[in-house]
């Protein structure tokens, strides 16, 4: 009789590999490389069972493929790939208090502040001006700042409205919120490749979830299209919104750092 020799390591071998293969999964998701990842799964599949049925010849060959396919799999997936390690330094290290020390809450917003950015958001929206407003919680962002033009300005109402006036010098790109203080302006962000920005939204809705996908930071969004507020925080999305959600979302976030 066949036995299969099945212990607890083995269930936890698999157990593990089930885990890191769905959070591969979750994060190619919604993208191009979802079609390049289910394709590589299929012949890796293929390859297993050509082998444990000892047909030599085929599992030569995909054995070859898969191994040439790693430094395929490396370059087609870079920016996954970074993603993914991204993900898991901010899960190894959520409790930033035994690693990193977390900045003071004194130098997050506040009311004050809060209100500035929203009052500004509203009027943006009314005249559907665009706008990308980031806020750095916990990650460095001077890489992001680096891009653009570093101001150092007080963060107030009329300045936000003045960066993103249509014919003012900085408007196009990001301003950097850090510590109370608008640092930076016309800042470039990372491009997401999620599929939950539609369309219509543009490459300004990309690049807010793109950063809130790479750094622990707070995005906000206004649409010169349309003069939709939305705000971005972890990767997600909320659109819509009206001044008194938005400011609930940024004070919320500030209570999580």
């Amino acid at each position: 009789m066949f036995f299969i020799d099945f212990n607890i390591f083995d269930f936890i071998d698999i157990t593990l590999v089930s885990i890191l293969i769905f959070q591969l999964y979750k994060l190619v998701k919604g993208s191009a490389a979802i079609n390049i990842f289910i394709g590589m799964a299929l012949v890796y599949i293929m390859w297993k069972i050509f082998s444990a049925l000892e047909m030599s010849l085929l599992s030569e060959i995909l054995g070859q493929f898969i191994s040439v396919g790693v430094l395929a799999l490396i370059i087609v997936f870079q920016q996954e790939i970074r993603r993914f390690l991204v993900l898991i330094g901010k899960n190894i290290f959520k409790n930033k208090n035994l690693f990193i020390k977390s900045k003071s809450t004194e130098n997050f917003l506040n009311e004050e502040n809060i209100n500035d950015i929203c009052g500004a958001c509203q009027n943006m929206s009314k005249t559907k001006t665009g706008a990308i407003i980031i806020i750095e919680r916990n990650d460095n962002l001077d890489q992001i700042i680096k891009t653009g033009r570093v101001i150092s300005s007080n963060l107030s109402q009329i300045m936000i409205e003045s960066v993103f006036y249509k014919n003012a010098p900085l408007h196009d790109g990001a301003i950097v919120i850090i510590n109370k203080k608008i640092i930076g302006a016309r800042c470039v962000l990372p491009i997401s490749e999620s599929n939950i920005i539609l369309t219509e939204m543009g490459m300004r809705h990309k690049a807010a979830l793109g950063v809130t996908e790479l750094h622990d930071c707070i995005a906000i969004t206004v649409s010169e299209q349309n003069g939709k507020i939305s705000f971005f925080e972890n990767g997600k999305m909320q659109t819509n919104l009206e001044t008194k959600k938005l400011k609930d979302l940024i004070t919320l976030s500030s209570l999580k750092k």
